[in-house]
């Protein structure tokens, strides 16, 4: 199959060659007035990802980017710096917790929270420097300021350094993020109610944390807080924690997490924030109604979600059509009803991930370029960072019972696994499901330490319509990991052989 698909890919190659538009090759740092075969709107993982991927191509290219620093929300306040966080807050609890059974002692643990956030920062400073070195070596015009259409081939750029300049371009590509979802009534101060951006940069340890919202963002800062000493409520209003999620998968997360002492209450709805006094007081209720109740708190998390950010673009005197909550609809090759003008990442439909954007940001300048771009959106991986971590590709289980699909699944835990055990660290399963007349994998669920480096076998397996049996038939080294992976594979299609 892989040389098949190999075959096709050369084909394609070759007839798309002999339609393939003409640019040319010179590229230089232009000024404001000279025309870009592509502007990309945003410094984040799809924007800059485009506008490298453009220049690569032989496009002259110019990036806006609003922050003065690339790599966006995930890079500057997102997924980077939390990752950071859950890193140093794990080797926290490890040192504190379970060292000792490994015969490593060590007294008087204590946590240096301004170490542990300067970490962080320089992490994210080392980072965007970095994209920055990569836009000169590919030779990517950068501008940094506001940018806003005047026209479908026309930016209005508010310069950080207090300026204006015009950037023009043949093909314009909006990647300009989302933004944190409000909650009606509820201000965020970033001090003692915060988004996701202030609660990497508490610079005291809360006693208590209310987290509003049970999704990968909630539980991940939950996880950090809660390691370093925090009390940790989750409030969810829905029946369950990360509705993306297997729910056999999701049950047996969210135990581990009580284990870890973090409360849930769910089907609750946050109804009123008082943060007059010293801490913040919440009003909460069934979300069916009913009687009230309050919780108290020192510091609140809202991570309820996010919105597209397309405000201030001014899309609509270029009359390029959103929807109702702010997404721009787009065609199959990125392009909005507006002939010239793109989009991708989180301002069009799809899963808001990081990695989603950039797959975007390519396949979006391949059809620029007048080659073939393409993104499996069933093929994007998810991923919580907590410990366990859980990491998913493909369908639920529920979503196969709902399609009608005939299916096997087969499961293979951890506690079975010889390197699991040797490092103590034994905590969750590999769930396949495939097709039951094909064997063809249609989901592969993991909870395991570093599940989200796990899940990429799966990917690409899935990627390449491999059946359970073909990874089953794969030697895996031993002792790993991954060797989970293949007994869940064999307990699909046959029988396992470690349990």
């Amino acid at each position: 199959m892989a040389l098949a698909s190999l075959a096709r890919r050369k084909a394609l190659g070759i007839m798309n060659s002999s339609i393939r538009y003409s640019f040319s090759v010179t590229r230089s740092f232009a000024s404001g007035s000279e025309e870009n075969d592509v502007v990309v709107i945003g410094g984040g993982p799809g924007g800059y990802v485009a506008a490298i991927k453009a220049a690569q191509l032989g496009l002259k290219t110019t990036c806006i980017e609003k922050r003065g620093a690339l790599g966006g929300t995930c890079l500057n306040v997102g997924c980077i710096p939390s990752k950071a966080l859950l890193h140093s807050s794990h080797m926290y609890h490890e040192a504190k917790h379970a060292f000792a059974s490994h015969g490593v002692k060590v007294s008087n643990v204590e946590v240096d929270l301004p170490a542990m956030l300067g970490q962080k920062d320089k992490a994210v400073s080392n980072l965007t420097r970095g994209i920055e070195g990569l836009f000169k070596k590919n030779k990517v015009t950068y501008v940094k300021g506001y940018g806003k259409f005047i026209s479908p081939s026309e930016v209005s750029v508010d310069t950080i350094e207090g300026g204006n300049t015009v950037v023009k371009g043949k093909n314009i590509i909006i990647a300009t993020g989302s933004d944190v979802k409000p909650l009606p009534g509820i201000t965020i101060d970033e001090k003692k109610i915060v988004s996701s951006t202030g609660a990497l940069s508490l610079q005291e340890i809360p006693k208590k944390l209310v987290v509003v919202g049970a999704g990968y963002i909630g539980l991940e800062m939950g996880s950090v807080w809660g390691r370093l000493g925090s009390e940790v409520t989750v409030v969810e209003f829905g029946p369950d924690i990360v509705p993306t999620m297997d729910s056999e998968i999701r049950k047996q997360f969210q135990r581990t997490l009580e284990k870890q002492k973090m409360k849930f209450m769910l089907k609750t709805k946050v109804v009123g924030v008082d943060s007059s006094g010293e801490g913040v007081k919440l009003t909460l209720e069934p979300s069916a109604g009913g009687e009230q109740t309050t919780l108290e708190a020192d510091v609140v998390l809202i991570s309820a979600g996010r919105n597209p950010f397309t405000a201030g673009l001014d899309l609509d005197k270029i009359g390029v059509n959103t929807d109702n909550v702010g997404r721009i609809p787009v065609n199959e090759r990125f392009a909005t009803n507006v002939p010239g003008v793109y989009a991708i990442g989180d301002v069009i439909p799809g899963p808001m991930l990081a990695h989603k954007a950039e797959e975007d940001g390519v396949a979006c300048v391949e059809f620029i370029a007048g080659k073939e771009g393409h993104v499996d959106y069933d093929m994007v991986p998810g991923v919580v960072y907590t410990h366990p971590e859980v990491a998913y590709v493909g369908k639920t289980e529920e979503q196969v019972k709902t399609l009608g699909v005939e299916y096997r699944v087969g499961k293979f835990p951890f506690l079975a696994n010889s390197r699991a055990k040797a490092i103590d660290d034994a905590e969750g399963l590999v769930k396949i499901i495939a097709e039951k007349e094909s064997d063809k994998i249609l989901g592969v669920h993991i909870m395991s330490p570093n599940a989200g480096e796990l899940i990429h076998e799966a990917v690409l397996a899935m990627q390449y319509g491999a059946s359970s049996e073909d990874i089953a038939r794969t030697c895996h080294a031993h002792p790993t990991m991954s060797e989970a992976l293949k007994e869940a594979a064999m307990a699909t299609y046959d029988k396992a052989i470690h349990i």
